[in-house]
């Protein structure tokens, strides 16, 4: 024999909603802090032109080589540096019938993360000064496992019990349970896109190298915004209305 309800000895299933003796409330605790930047990412792109292929590619490695030796040179500085996208593209004549190649353009694209701000300054401008080369960036950022995220979360898991407490005041209730903790993610938005170059943090060079080395760049980073959202849901003592 079966029944479709629950038997007598087992127990009753929690309402969603709560009871009279053991009411809910629901609320949301959001956290919003701000912290100075972990990182920093500059993007190198390395150009070269010619009339031949061959001239156009040797032109590139050996200038591709200068730059990656030059933020191989600050050695701990650079967390990271990775080589981007590479092309060779003929550019055609414009004019005649036959496919006649006018030139060669060369591309190289390099990235690099540091932790010095102080060597990202002085980096920067350098990398500017190589033939034919452009930087890109700043762009701040927090590691992802930086401890900013778990304090975020925490501050909302505060602000939850906090305001969850308020509402059960309020009742002349006071919180007894938690019923649940929905955790809505931790988001740390970008200063900005990696497509979007911060304004006045751009340099570029096209020719030779100067005689005298280029002054450091005089950086400032931006702080950076981490928020972090939770639902939480509360059992209360029956409120005294």
């Amino acid at each position: 024999m079966t029944t479709d309800g629950p038997t007598p000895d087992a127990p009753p299933l929690p309402s969603p909603f709560g009871t009279p003796e053991a009411p809910r409330v629901a609320v949301r605790g959001e956290a919003r802090l701000e912290f100075d930047p972990e990182i920093a990412r500059i993007t190198v792109s390395v150009k070269a032109r010619g009339t031949d292929r061959r001239s156009a590619l040797e032109d590139l490695t050996r200038r591709n080589s200068a730059a990656l030796e030059l933020i191989k040179s600050y050695g701990d500085a650079v967390e990271k540096l990775e080589t981007g996208a590479f092309s060779i593209t003929p550019e055609l004549t414009r004019h005649g019938r036959g496919e006649r190649v006018r030139t060669y353009h060369g591309h190289v694209h390099l990235g690099a993360t540091l932790a010095d701000f102080t060597a990202l300054g002085e980096l920067t401008t350098r990398l500017a000064d190589l033939e034919l080369s452009s930087v890109g960036g700043p762009w701040w950022a927090l590691r992802p496992d930086s401890p900013a995220h778990g304090e975020a979360r925490r501050q909302a898991v505060l602000e939850a019990v906090k305001r969850a407490r308020e509402y059960a005041a309020a009742l002349g209730a006071r919180l007894t349970a938690l019923v649940e903790l929905a955790d809505l993610g931790a988001e740390v938005p970008m200063a900005y896109d990696a497509a979007m170059p911060m304004p006045g943090a751009r340099s570029a060079a096209y020719g030779g190298a100067v005689a005298e080395a280029a002054p450091a760049l005089d950086l400032e980073p931006r702080r950076q915004t981490v928020y972090a959202q939770v639902n939480a849901r509360f059992t209360i003592t029956p409120p005294a209305l």
